[in-house]
């Protein structure tokens, strides 16, 4: 029954996009991040959804008469600089046909980031983006916010297997970005059942992140729970509802949550996170000895018998910084990191220039919570290796297209949401502070 139910959706949201590319752009980030049809049982599980759903993107651009154009701003060229790069250290692999394999599929991801840059436009396709984003993980922090509390917390919750997000860890971070986003759309929402379903969600996906028994996940969530509280104009007042809040959800855990954390004070005991910093010492020496880094597949016995301190104890990186320096290089470390300080700088602007407008202050607000997502993502990230993962590239695509949006001040002839009508202006038009989170 999934099986045909999944077939089904997929063939009308695709007829649905034959002349609307970005529908198609829709459909491939669901796809993609979600992988629903992973959670079938029959003929879907392994059907090749996410080709026929670029297939549909790339067929509907050659036919559309919308306006398709890639705003070539200095992310955009780094992050192109960077994917040329994955390609050179990839022709000089160690391991050669694994390295192919994992680039064709870091290829693939990159093409659909740059298809979603050049059709996304109009607000609405802003903020369905970002819901489809959401939704996507969302599924699993409901499913799994449940899970824990019925669980009692003590069993672990894992993503949907064979993506990117199957392991407890990288779940947990993908969870942990998407609360910021799921408060944008909560304060933009003009409907009160929108909004009081998007708090649910919020509070059941944090309680998934904590049922993920991820150490990388509470260091994100406090990361950004600071960055919050930084920005917070009522510093004690929200200080002490984040302290309540924190203080109830982790007297619900049961001791072992509490015992797993406790060991990142007491590391050396723990075997993964010595795995893990042997990992990282081979990576590190890896880098320094061949200047293009050892490819994709560097995981190998007959690497760490050369680069690893403990060459024994094989486990992968854990981290988008060492495992992108193991992999290529130093350079191609240096373009990572730059993607992400240029994607900060560009939020930055986004929000110094949106909040000069109340029609525009909604771009002021779901920048300002893009900020807060790639903080979480650069603080997760250091424990985890989603470096090629789809969910922080599509945050900066919603950044530079709103950077766009806002450059050819499409609120002249846009005034409504995805939904058909804007935000409340006493909402979005509230002085600087006064807003709670919205108003970071």
């Amino acid at each position: 029954m999934r099986d045909l139910a999944l077939v089904a959706v997929l063939l009308v949201a695709s007829f649905y996009a034959l002349r609307r590319p970005w529908v198609g752009v829709l459909i491939w980030t669901w796809v993609s991040i979600m992988n629903p049809h992973k959670l079938a049982f029959g003929f879907a599980n392994n059907a090749p959804f996410a080709a026929i759903a670029a297939a549909v993107t790339f067929v509907a651009m050659v036919f559309t008469k919308d306006k398709i154009k890639v705003p070539w701003s200095p992310p955009v060229v780094v992050l192109l600089l960077f994917v040329l790069w994955m390609c050179l250290t990839t022709m000089f692999a160690m391991h050669t046909e694994a390295s192919w394999m994992q680039l064709n599929k870091v290829l693939k991801i990159q093409l659909m980031t740059l298809v979603a840059l050049a059709v996304l436009y109009e607000r609405k396709h802003i903020e369905l983006f970002v819901w489809i984003n959401i939704l996507s993980i969302g599924f699993y922090g409901f499913k799994g916010g449940i899970f824990t509390i019925t669980s009692g917390g003590g069993a672990r919750v894992w993503g949907p297997p064979g993506g990117f997000i199957e392991g407890n860890n990288e779940l947990a971070v993908a969870l942990i970005m998407t609360i910021p986003l799921m408060y944008y759309l909560r304060v933009v929402a003009t409907r009160i059942w929108v909004r009081q379903s998007l708090l649910v969600l919020m509070v059941l996906t944090t309680i998934a992140a904590l049922g993920t028994q991820s150490r990388g996940a509470l260091l994100a969530i406090c990361a950004m729970g600071a960055v919050l509280w930084l920005r917070s104009e009522s510093k004690v007042l929200t200080g002490v509802m984040v302290a309540v809040v924190a203080a109830g959800l982790l007297a619900f855990m049961p001791d072992s949550w509490s015992n797993r954390m406790g060991t990142i004070q007491t590391y050396e005991t723990d075997g993964s996170a010595m795995g893990r910093i042997n990992a990282w010492h081979m990576t590190y020496n890896l880098a320094n000895d061949r200047f293009l880094g050892g490819g994709f597949a560097i995981y190998q016995p007959d690497l760490y018998a050369i680069y690893a301190p403990n060459p024994n104890l094989i486990l992968g990186a854990h981290s988008i910084y060492f495992s992108v320096l193991g992999e290529h290089g130093w350079g191609g470390l240096a373009l990572f990191l730059l993607v992400w300080i240029l994607a900060l700088r560009t939020a930055a602007r986004v929000r110094k220039q949106a909040k000069q407008r109340p029609d525009t202050m909604w771009l002021f607000h779901l920048a300002g919570m893009c900020q807060v997502s790639i903080i979480g993502y650069a603080v997760g990230g250091a424990f985890l290796a989603l470096s090629y993962f789809d969910l922080p590239y599509n945050i900066l695509v919603v950044l530079l297209v709103s950077e766009r949006w806002l450059k050819e001040k499409r609120w002249e002839t846009e005034t409504s949401g995805a939904f058909g009508s804007a935000a409340p202006v006493q909402r979005l038009n509230k002085p600087q502070g006064k807003a709670g989170w919205a108003g970071t």
